[in-house]
């Protein structure tokens, strides 16, 4: 891979297992996903889940550093549609700790304020307008910081099916994470979305789907908890960073 490809692509903890949703799976150890991250040729890296990496910025950073590492970014679910809740404390702590690793990229996700990725609320009108309304405002927030905001549609979050997608793109100026599993799986064809909006794309998670689990997932026929077979069909998880270096 040249050396202006690799500037571009970053891992993260999730292609190693590594996921915040309980009972998810056998979590590695941080230093093992680490070194073979290096050993695999890649330079930077999104966070991860909380507790991964040391919470303070210091202890990312030392951390990061010890395995030839910088830090791209992480992936954040916060609660938006809510009027009870602001999201801006919680992204405001996240931010404090992006200066110390270098780190450019908030990667959002409409949280449900549920347990895992299983079951959502419906949003009213007020729902979809305090959303959309946080949207920008943490799209605001970010920058103020020098770090670009994008939303993550993702599976079992606020912005999951094709129409939710439309609607961010059409009532608010956040760029987007293009994530091909989950938008896949959601029901919109991540090439027709960057074909649509090239400008909005700001970020990538490539992603490899099962194709033959989708249906049996999302309708719900698969026993278990139904987060452990999205994980199976999103069977990779590499971020780009779209328009410069991945840190």
């Amino acid at each position: 891979m040249s050396t202006a490809a690799i500037d571009r692509i970053a891992g993260a903890p999730i292609s190693w297992g590594v996921c915040e949703v309980p009972g998810w799976g056998y979590q590695l150890e941080p230093s093992a996903v680490l070194a073979e991250m290096r050993q695999i040729g890649l330079a930077a890296t999104e966070f991860g889940p909380d507790g991964f990496l040391p919470a303070t910025p210091e202890g990312k950073a030392k951390t990061l550093a010890d395995h030839g590492l910088h830090g791209l970014g992480g992936f954040t679910p916060v609660v938006l549609y809510r009027p009870d809740v602001d999201p801006a404390p919680v992204v405001n702590q996240v931010l404090d700790g992006f200066e110390a690793v270098g780190a450019k990229v908030l990667v959002l996700s409409a949280d449900s304020g549920m347990v895992g990725y299983d079951a959502r609320p419906d949003l009213d009108s007020v729902g979809w307008a305090t959303l959309l309304a946080n949207l920008d405002r943490l799209a605001e927030l970010a920058a103020a910081s020098g770090v670009k905001a994008v939303l993550h549609p993702h599976v079992g979050t606020m912005i999951e099916k094709p129409d939710e997608v439309q609607r961010v793109l059409e009532n608010s100026s956040i760029s987007l994470c293009l994530d091909t599993g989950h938008l896949l799986i959601g029901g919109t064809d991540p090439a027709a979305l960057t074909r649509q909006s090239p400008e909005r794309i700001a970020h990538t998670h490539l992603k490899d789907v099962d194709a033959s689990l989708i249906s049996a997932v999302l309708g719900t026929r698969l026993p278990g908890p139904g987060t452990s077979y999205v994980g199976q069909m999103l069977k990779s998880h590499e971020p780009v960073r779209v328009g410069g270096r991945a840190g």
